[in-house]
């Protein structure tokens, strides 16, 4: 059996270039030394092959190199690409990314946040099923915590980049209304969402102000339970004209459950969704959506909790617009047409 080569150590590196080890080690971290001597340390490391000891950098440093991203549910189609993107990303800043789910359950949420701080990740990037939820003031003492969606008004968060929900609603019931459409049915979360811009109480309150009926109705992002629920809808007594889905995801299950009723849209029934994945292009006819700036939003979450991380910076708060997407599945109902 073939004799396992030496590790190269950080007094390796002193021998060769002559300083201490405290001086390599700080030389390799950017501190305390001069740019040419970090320059040299760093040639003669490549040279012998050194690699850090991830545990005796950690015990050294504080930090773990490792961020926890939970999610509120990777069943919505969105939530995956951007966990996705996120991973991408702090891979490129040196970071790794701890992914996981919380499944749409607030008591399964609470548990992953404590033990990703228990894990001792640098930072926690939550999408929170129950953003008012009394365990995120103590998460957010443990650890750097970044809320992506919606806010956390009883944590101290190192960043918030949150949706302007306000916005997106609103634009959506004024052109169901501009179709014809005045009995609505919105597809949210079975959680509440947005504290500071609740969608369910924006719904109301637009609705009220535009004459309309709306009635919410909870939903999964998976597409069986979407379906579900979307079939229930369209087989009561009085259904709905037209659907606004929360996210892309539940206006999935819209289509599935009105082609089980023998159902089309936008004939029998107009369907809009919010997040726009690439998917809804694909659709029959294509979903009409809001997008929300993707690359910009990873972007601003990743630079913001770095730079809570290694420089122990608060961000202001950034509010995200969305971009309407107008497709085919949105019509006149067919009371209107005639």
């Amino acid at each position: 059996m073939p004799k396992q080569p030496r590790r190269i150590t950080l007094r390796d590196i002193a021998e060769e270039t002559g300083l201490s080890t405290a001086a390599v080690s700080y030389a390799l971290r950017g501190l305390q030394v001069p740019p040419e001597t970090q320059r040299r340390v760093r040639e003669v490391a490549d040279r012998l092959g050194y690699q850090a000891d991830p545990i005796a950098r950690a015990l050294a440093s504080g930090r773990t190199g490792y961020v926890g991203v939970l999610c509120g549910s990777l069943a919505d189609v969105w939530q995956q690409d951007l966990a996705a993107a996120l991973g991408r990303r702090f891979l490129g800043v040196g970071r790794h990314a701890l992914i996981v789910d919380a499944s749409n359950d607030p008591e399964l949420e609470a548990t992953l946040a404590s033990q990703l701080a228990d894990q001792r990740v640098d930072a926690l990037i939550v999408l929170p099923v129950d953003p008012a939820a009394a365990h995120w003031k103590e998460v957010a003492r443990r650890t750097v915590l970044t809320s992506i969606g919606d806010g956390l008004p009883g944590a101290a968060t190192a960043a918030e980049v949150v949706f302007d929900n306000e916005a997106g609603v609103t634009d959506a019931f004024h052109r169901l209304v501009d179709c014809g459409h005045r009995r609505i049915a919105v597809m949210t979360p079975s959680r509440p969402t947005t504290p500071d811009r609740p969608a369910e109480v924006i719904a109301h309150r637009v609705a009220r102000s535009l004459g309309l009926d709306v009635t919410l109705h909870p939903s999964p992002h998976d597409l069986d339970g979407a379906t579900a629920v979307a079939r229930t809808v369209l087989g009561s007594a009085n259904p709905p004209t037209a659907f606004l889905c929360l996210a892309d995801s539940m206006a999935y299950g819209v289509y599935a459950g009105a082609r089980e009723l023998g159902l089309e849209v936008p004939d029998d029934v107009s369907v809009m969704g919010f997040d726009d994945h690439p998917l809804s292009r694909l659709l029959t006819p294509p979903l009409s959506s809001y997008r929300w700036p993707a690359d910009l939003l990873v972007d601003l979450v990743v630079k913001r909790t770095v730079r809570a991380i290694d420089e122990n910076k608060l961000s202001r708060r950034k509010v995200l617009p969305p971009a309407a997407k107008p497709r085919g599945s949105v019509a006149p109902p067919r009371t209107a047409r005639r």
